[in-house]
């Protein structure tokens, strides 16, 4: 079982979306679990203060250093893998998250305001990780994101474990396109290939129209692809 801790100060964001679905099902069935901590409970004033002003000026606050790494310390076994969700971090893609998904536990630490002290980055080895090349009012949204991405590729989660490996990014590919009944809408009809039952066929059809399409969308992934 996957255990996955969270960070927040925010603790009633989660488990969210989830809780629900196939993830609530299977967190009910003890294939993962979730541990939320609230970092304002480390805090020892009686305001229960989590924040101050930067050193060297400037706008914003950041978590403090003693709060932050006394909720670690309290929560987090030695040789776990901490993870700070960081737009300065590196960007987490499929391969991240299926190596996630082999830990027996992970934490995901939610900033907010300015960030965190940079000592407590560098004292518990803590990895940055970033979801986008854009800015979050917190890290709670792409701590979900990481989450669900990593929760689909544990055994028995998404009932068909095949779906999984034939998804975008599994090959370096954009996925082909989809169809389902009816087989004509608004004029439209499924491609021939699909109706044909030849299974050679269709694996060729849909490998040349993921082709096309990340050649065409995503030139990135399209050049890692070629090298590769």
């Amino acid at each position: 079982m996957l255990l996955a801790q969270v960070f927040t100060l925010y603790p009633d964001i989660f488990p969210g979306p989830l809780g629900k679905g196939l993830y609530g099902k299977a967190m009910s069935k003890k294939l993962w679990s979730l541990n939320v901590i609230n970092i304002r409970d480390a805090a020892t004033d009686k305001h229960k203060t989590v924040d101050d002003t930067p050193y060297g000026g400037g706008t914003g606050m950041l978590l403090k250093p003693d709060v932050l790494a006394n909720s670690i310390d309290q929560n987090i076994n030695k040789g776990d893998r901490i993870l700070y969700l960081s737009p300065r971090g590196k960007v987490f893609n499929q391969k991240l998250a299926q190596d996630l998904s082999l830990e027996k536990s992970f934490s995901l630490i939610c900033g907010h305001f300015e960030g965190v002290d940079e000592r407590v980055l560098s004292t518990r080895n803590i990895e940055e990780i970033s979801v986008g090349d854009y800015v979050l009012s917190g890290g709670e949204t792409a701590a979900l994101v990481v989450l669900d991405s990593v929760l689909r590729l544990l055994p028995g989660v998404l009932g068909n474990d095949k779906s999984a490996s034939e998804e975008t990014f599994e090959n370096g590919l954009l996925e082909y396109p989809q169809y389902t009944k009816p087989q004509i809408w608004e004029e439209k009809s499924v491609p021939d290939v699909l109706l044909s039952g030849d299974h050679a066929k269709i694996k060729d059809w849909r490998l040349s129209q993921s082709e096309a399409i990340t050649r065409d969308r995503r030139p990135d992934l399209w050049h890692k692809y070629k090298k590769n």
